[in-house]
């Protein structure tokens, strides 16, 4: 699955061979033109602005909420965004603005949740799940669990870099962060997570893993 291989990079990888010193693939210059001809109601620009940051706002709502509600919230999230931008008086802050919606979303989306617990056994019983799509499922499920048990700041710098695939200066650039803090919460991270998943594969003392 994605999820894990994604993942599995991060306990191969060490701190020195992250890229958070390419250039990222998007020009991020030109991200302040879009806002501008946003704000002016232009919705092709804000689609554009859709494509550029959409994985950001996954990657922050993954690290947060239940991996099945993340694709409504995001698409809630940018309907948000749509409506407010007016608002933004620093086009350059468009990724931290957009950022700071994405966790607010997040917050409430536990301030509102209920319980789902009776509508899933129904939705299993009337469709049964393949064995081999469960499995896969759960393990990156467990894998998610460990990140989002980490500090903020590293998981959500985690699951932008193995999950949703950016690079360091993407980022950087797109959440105002610096290359350097980047980095940091890579490294930090990776060590943090290793050390938790370390358990999962040591093998028991009678040689059986």
């Amino acid at each position: 699955m994605a999820t894990s291989a994604r993942v599995a990079e991060v306990l191969t990888a060490n701190a020195d061979q992250i890229p958070v010193s390419r250039e990222p693939s998007d020009n991020i210059a030109e991200d302040d033109d879009l806002v501008r001809a946003a704000q002016k109601g232009d919705r092709t620009s804000f689609g554009r602005l859709y494509e550029r940051y959409a994985r950001l706002v996954h990657g922050l709502l993954l690290a947060k909420i239940p991996a099945h509600d993340v694709d409504d919230l995001t698409q809630d999230v940018f309907i948000k965004a749509m409506g407010r931008i007016s608002t933004l008086r620093e086009q350059s802050r468009f990724g931290a603005w957009l950022a700071a919606i994405a966790r607010n979303a997040a917050n409430d989306y536990y301030r509102r949740a209920v319980p789902e617990e009776a509508l899933d056994d129904a939705e299993e019983a009337n469709h049964p799940a393949d064995p081999h799509a469960v499995a896969d499922l759960n393990d990156a499920a467990r894998v998610l669990d460990f990140i989002r048990s980490l500090p903020e700041a590293y998981r959500e710098t985690l699951i932008l870099r193995f999950v949703e695939g950016m690079t360091g200066p993407e980022i950087a650039a797109r959440t105002g962060m610096t290359a350097g803090s980047v980095r940091v919460n890579l490294h930090r991270g990776m060590e943090q997570l290793r050390e938790k998943l370390r358990p999962q594969t040591r093998k028991l003392p009678d040689g059986k893993a």
